[in-house]
């Protein structure tokens, strides 16, 4: 019994919805077709009002089709029946149109830069995409002013170096003779000494030969410079010049031959001194050891100048050459800088890195400066005078750079200029602009929005034919 009592209430229920909605249904078209009707009868009695108007008027006045519908089929054909009654229509007078009045001072509700208000007969020789807001509205976006400038540019490079010491001046001390070493002078790495300062002593026997050789050499040159035969007396000024040479180039210095002539006896050690000042870096030299001319016994660097390596980017390197100054920091020594300068681009790129290598030299006369040491070092790259505006005041598409000339009375004019270089928040520019214009430095974003508004609306109202935009007949 209460499934067949449940079954009836689910049929009635299904009965009274599709009633409802047949009602409902209904009473819509009808007030469809009723709001349709309605509508025709309005449009109808416009167009016979517009018709009947145009007779007498040789400029049609659009300002009473705010709103008006278009699309509707019956309203084009009585629409276009009325302008067949209407006469000469020599052009559309767009002065009345809204937003397109025939003075900016004149409409007290411009809001936001917009068409509204724009005098469209004073912009007619003005660039395409000029803009005209008042001071209003300028406060309101923030828009500020500068002025494009000449001004010298220097630049600065920021890198890290590595002191290293300056290869052109670091001494390596070999023997030129085989021999044994007795006392050792210079004992320990680090030290400095002086040029000519001894290094060590050296017995070697075939110096010993040799300047025994010498020595004979000499007295037979005493003896025979008196005989009367000259080409002995010529050999014996040979040989003993040839003997003389030899020491030279074994490093007898001219001091100990005129100390070997004096004694007329053959020295048992020969000392070696220091060919530079400067430090000892590595030493070899030990008593009692045999040596020969491929042992390096001693490197010595001057390190009153030193040599800094700095790594710059690829785009860098053509800014950066031999000759170009520098300065230098040390991160534990605030305050205090290192002047110097750039001797060698290396010509080659490093390929995991993308840079290259520059050699850098400065003067170290306190010997502050020591090899290994990393240095905070600027490289000044000079551009000579340019003319510079700010960075934010260029908008960059990427394919045309754009600036706003500032107008009398509100106006704003984009212009194309050519940009170089960018930095320290300055652009160079390098076409485009002159020195003395007044830019828009700041809020120009809005403003460029503005512009190709208005450049749409020109080229659209252009493209149109028989529209006046000037000139009320």
């Amino acid at each position: 019994m209460r499934v067949i009592l449940t079954k009836r209430a689910l049929v009635f229920g299904i009965t009274l919805l599709v009633i409802g909605i047949l009602l409902g249904g209904g009473s819509a078209y009808w007030y469809a077709a009723h709001k349709e009707a309605a509508r025709d009868r309005s449009a109808a009695a416009a167009a016979q009002q517009a018709s009947a108007k145009s007779n007498d008027m040789p400029g049609m006045d659009m300002s009473g089709m705010q709103g008006m519908d278009m699309s509707n089929s019956q309203d084009k054909e009585k629409t276009a029946g009325s302008e067949q009654k209407s006469g000469n229509m020599p052009g559309m007078d767009m002065s009345n149109m809204p937003g397109m009045g025939q003075s900016s001072s004149s409409s007290g509700n411009n809001s936001g830069g917009q068409m509204a208000g724009m005098d469209m007969q004073g912009m007619q020789n003005m660039a395409p995409g000029t803009v005209v807001l008042d001071a209003a509205t300028q406060q309101k976006i923030g828009v500020t002013y500068t002025t494009v400038r000449r001004a010298r540019l220097q630049r600065t490079i920021d890198t890290v170096g590595l002191i290293q010491m300056d290869e052109e001046k670091i001494s390596r001390v070999h023997v030129k003779v085989a021999g044994w070493i007795n006392q050792v002078y210079l004992n320990y790495v680090g030290k400095l000494v002086k040029k000519g300062q001894p290094l060590f002593t050296l017995y070697s026997p075939d110096l010993v030969s040799t300047e025994e050789e010498y020595l004979i050499a000499r007295k037979g040159q005493e003896y025979l410079a008196k005989t009367p035969y000259t080409d002995v007396s010529a050999g014996a000024d040979s040989l003993l010049s040839a003997t003389r040479d030899r020491l030279r180039l074994w490093d007898i210095s001219d001091d100990q031959i005129h100390s070997l002539e004096s004694s007329g006896k053959a020295q048992h050690d020969m000392t070696l001194y220091s060919p530079i000042d400067g430090f000892v870096m590595t030493r070899n030299a030990y008593e009692q050891t045999y040596v020969t001319p491929e042992t390096d016994l001693y490197d010595i660097a001057d390190l009153s100048t030193i040599w800094v390596y700095v790594d710059i980017f690829e785009y860098e390197a053509p800014f950066v050459h031999v000759g170009q100054t520098a300065q230098m920091q040390l991160s534990y020594q605030p305050g205090k800088t290192w002047r110097g300068k750039v001797t060698y681009v290396y010509p080659t790129l490093d390929p995991k890195t993308r840079t290259i290598k520059v050699r850098l030299e400065f003067p170290n006369p306190g010997y502050e400066l020591k090899p290994d040491m990393y240095a905070d070092v600027k490289l000044n790259i000079e551009y000579g005078t340019q003319t510079l505006v700010p960075s934010d005041a260029v908008l960059n598409s990427g394919t045309r750079q754009v600036v706003f000339i500032a107008k009398p009375n509100g106006y704003f004019e984009p212009r194309e200029i050519k940009i170089g270089e960018q930095f320290d928040g300055q652009t160079v520019v390098l076409a485009g602009l002159n020195p003395g214009e007044k830019i828009v430095s700041s809020g120009n974003f809005l403003i460029d929005s503005e512009s190709r508004l208005g450049a749409a609306m020109q080229q659209m109202m252009a493209s149109m034919p028989g529209m006046d935009m000037g000139k009320k007949k």
